[in-house]
């Protein structure tokens, strides 16, 4: 087999986009119509199902890997089905007359909240104006000082009375601001405590006796004036109450008459007109009372009462709402009850009621991120409680949480319906599914998001579509044709794939505007080709700066990388770092020894705890190769090490383990390594050259080693054959390919890779499970035989000694 025959031709290095193929000749020419994004038809059907199915727990939850777009996706696709439904109700809160600390609520049809506020709000403003004016009415006054003369005509009578019985009995009525008293006189005149203890004894007797006499009619008629007061009070209330009962009961028919379908209201009017009847001195006063001593504020009538606190208006909606609640902390969600302080405390009441997400979401959706919600306090236990009770408590967090218990208001719960979406990745469905039992039952519908889709022409127009879209919407410059192509290519490159392009939506929008930022850079109209390039390159430079640390240190060899001559045991595998927002290769040397033994191969990362299970994995499974391979008939005696050289870091995956195998094979068969030439790959037991991620990265990183060494036409990289669809390579490395200083090898097996390596052909095993000689297979397997005859003659020797010391 030769290196030719292993060869990837430069043209499959990189899936192209013509732009002559896109049909348009800039963004411009894409027709804008209604469309929904992109290639997520799985995920779609998934939501659609359970916005349709009915029931407080067909809640959804959407996942998908990060930067996918999940809530443009979730909320676009929800914002289609609620425009077909109708917008839900009004809510309103309104004072509790029978419950003061317990606010009622009132439902309205769309529109009506607003309305109702109006209505009572003229409505008082009415009763006031109107009320006043009949208290000061004539009419009023007369009827009131009719009233007032009568209770006073019988109010004499009865002092009169009672001053002749005082008169008849020589003594005088006394009345004063204190009250009566009946005091002793003569002539007509009161006598002095001085003139009463001069009398006689028999006479200040007499005078005892009839006082005391008189001292019981004066209670009597005391009770007489107190009742008479009395029924003056009432009459005049019963004047009032007549008086404000029709003028305020006319007002009221006409709010009833307006409100006569909802029985709430009606309720509420009814239990409002009683009140102002109650307190209907309060509505006699015109101007507010004068401020009292002390710059103190005097409390003016509390007509705070008869307000409409309209908590949700749905009048401009056109469908149901879609809410997305990006900080739901539990006041966010619930809402919250606000205070003000006055005279040094805090006060509310039920127009300080404010609402939360669930309340506007309330009859449509609420889309929130999960992990922000399992991350505020309170949030995630008390949304549950909401949508198993269907119904929204407002209630102070401390008190929800059982931390303390103050007296406040407690609103009537608001009945709930809402489909709650909840956003995040797979992982935290997987925990919430497994450890929360609740969320199983109420979240039963999951919407799966992939990261990539097929390229296809379908696709691809969807792609200039949402394209087209973002310029529109963030009002950016033009986009001409290869520019286009150029962000379909760059799809590819974000998937890793040539077939695919990947739907990491916030990743093409961001490009997109930074290459509009360097088009008007440089005073262009029109965003091309070089601006995306551009911005590309920008984005990469500003976080490759590891990168470029660690290419100066290959530079200047503190870190030893080979790329020219031949050695034995040694090859350049392949690192891929992953920094999170950026990710590149770079060579690493890899080395392996072997000597007779049974130790096996033994990885020194694993040996320092510098490795992942899954490197470990790939180990056991070459060192089972290398028995598969060549140990058929008889142990394998090998005690071989394999080790990433200057590595001080952990390592993970099994990437490397064709690298390690190929060093492993050199060792033993003592042919060297080209050094000009990397690998990657995953090998399985069988010998197969498995596919591995990065692989697009991986070249490139080694290409821009050899670029700076210079390339001399003998380097290049062994990559698995399956990885071919995953090439994405730069132009300059295909450049390279087509002029012949840099090559690509896809390889299916290890034998087909230890043949490009060394230049020496691996060789078939026979019937007899021999190899030719003069095949690197067959020197493997006769070094093997070698350690393994050299380990049974150190035994036998071993025992023989024994023997003769124990005889």
């Amino acid at each position: 087999m030769g290196r030719k025959s292993k060869e990837v031709a430069a043209n499959k290095l990189r899936g192209w986009c013509d732009p002559d193929s896109l049909g348009v000749q800039s963004a411009k020419d894409i027709s804008l119509r209604k469309q929904l994004l992109v290639a997520q038809d799985k995920a779609v059907k998934g939501i659609t199902f359970g916005l349709k199915m009915p029931g407080s727990d067909y809640n959804l939850y959407v996942a998908g890997p990060d930067r996918t777009g999940l809530t443009f996706i979730a909320k676009t696709y929800i914002e289609k089905v609620a425009k077909k439904a109708p917008p839900p109700s009004d809510w309103c809160y309104v004072y509790n007359f029978q419950e003061p600390d317990t606010p009622r609520f009132l439902e309205l049809r769309t529109g009506m909240g607003l309305k109702l506020k109006e209505d009572i709000a003229r409505f008082l403003e009415e009763i006031k104006t109107e009320i006043h004016d009949v208290f000061e009415s004539e009419g009023y006054n007369k009827e009131k000082e009719a009233i007032t003369k009568a209770t006073k005509t019988k109010r004499n009578e009865l002092i009169s009375r009672l001053e002749k019985r005082v008169n008849a009995g020589s003594f005088v009525l006394n009345i004063s601001q204190t009250g009566m008293m009946i005091i002793p006189s003569k002539d007509g005149k009161p006598m002095d405590d001085e003139s009463i203890a001069a009398l006689p004894e028999e006479e200040r007797k007499r005078l005892q006796e009839v006082s005391q006499d008189l001292q019981k009619e004066m209670k009597e008629a005391l009770r007489g004036i107190r009742s008479l007061d009395r029924e003056l009070k009432e009459k005049i209330k019963e004047l009032d109450n007549k008086i404000a009962l029709y003028r305020v009961g006319h007002l009221i028919e006409e709010l009833e008459a307006t409100y006569k379908d909802f029985p709430q209201v009606l309720d509420y009017l009814k239990e409002m007109k009683d009140d102002i009847i109650l307190k209907i001195d309060d509505f006699k006063q015109k101007q507010p009372i004068t401020p009292g001593t002390f710059l103190m504020p005097q409390i003016e009538p509390g007509f705070t009462r008869y307000e409409v606190n309209v908590l949700i208006d749905n009048s401009k909606l056109k469908g149901a709402p879609v809410i997305i609640e990006t900080n739901p902390t539990y006041p966010n969600i619930f809402g919250r009850i606000e205070k003000h302080a006055q005279f040094g405390t805090l006060f509310t009441d039920f127009t300080m009621i404010k609402p939360g997400a669930l309340h506007r979401a309330n009859g449509g959706y609420l889309i929130i991120k999960a992990i922000d919600l399992l991350g505020s306090l309170g949030s995630w236990n008390a949304l549950k409680r909401a949508i198993k009770n269907r119904d929204i408590r407002i209630e102070d967090l401390a008190e929800e949480m059982g931390f303390i218990s103050t007296k406040t208001l407690k609103p009537m719960p608001i009945p709930l319906s809402v489909k709650v979406v909840l956003i995040g990745d797979p992982y935290m469905y997987h925990l919430l599914y497994s450890f929360d039992s609740d969320f199983k039952k109420m979240f039963k519908v999951k919407a799966q998001l992939d990261d990539n889709t097929k390229k296809s022409n379908r696709q691809i127009k969807n792609y200039l579509f949402y394209i087209a879209k973002v310029c529109e919407e963030e009002h950016l410059l033009d986009i001409d044709k290869k520019g286009l192509a150029r962000i379909i290519e760059y799809a590819s490159e974000l998937a890793g794939n040539q077939q695919k392009m990947s739907l990491k939506l916030p990743e093409i929008k961001d490009l997109v505007v930074e290459a509009d930022f360097w088009a008007k850079e440089q005073g262009r109209t029109l965003i091309e080709l070089r601006d995306i390039e551009k911005a590309i390159d920008e984005k990469m430079g500003r976080s490759n700066l590891t990168e470029k640390k660690i290419q100066e240190m290959i530079e200047d060899e503190t870190l030893h990388i080979q790329t020219k001559g031949n050695v034995v045991g040694q090859v350049n595998g392949l690192s891929l770092y992953d920094l999170g927002d950026y990710t590149f290769a770079k060579p690493i040397r890899i080395t392996a020894t072997a000597t007779p033994g049974k130790e096996g191969v033994v990885d020194i990362e694993r040996e320092a705890k510098m490795s992942g299970n899954v490197h470990t994995k790939g180990i056991l499974i070459m060192e089972s190769y290398l028995k598969n391979k060549y140990a058929l008939d008889k142990p394998l005696a090998l005690s071989a090490s394999v080790t990433f050289e200057q590595s001080y870091g952990m390592i993970d995956g099994d990437s490397a383990s064709v690298a390690e195998l190929f060093a492993i094979l050199s060792c033993l068969s003592n042919k060297p390594i080209n050094q000009g030439i990397a690998v990657t790959g995953s090998v399985s037991q069988l010998g197969e050259c498995q596919p591995i991620g990065g692989v697009t990265k991986k070249i490139q990183g080694y290409f821009d080693v050899c670029k700076v060494r210079g390339l001399t036409g003998a380097q290049g990289v062994i990559i698995p054959k399956r990885n071919m669809n995953d090439l994405m390579l730069k132009k300059e490395v295909i450049s390279a390919v087509e002029k012949g200083k840099f090559h690509i090898y896809a390889i299916e097996h290890m034998d087909e890779g230890i043949e490009i390596l060394t230049g020496f052909k691996a060789g078939k095993r026979d019937k007899k499970g021999n190899y030719p000689k003069n095949t690197l297979n067959n020197l493997v397997m006769q070094r093997l035989k070698a350690m393994s005859e050299s380990i049974r003659e150190s035994e036998q020797k071993t025992r023989r000694k024994a023997k003769e010391w124990r005889g």
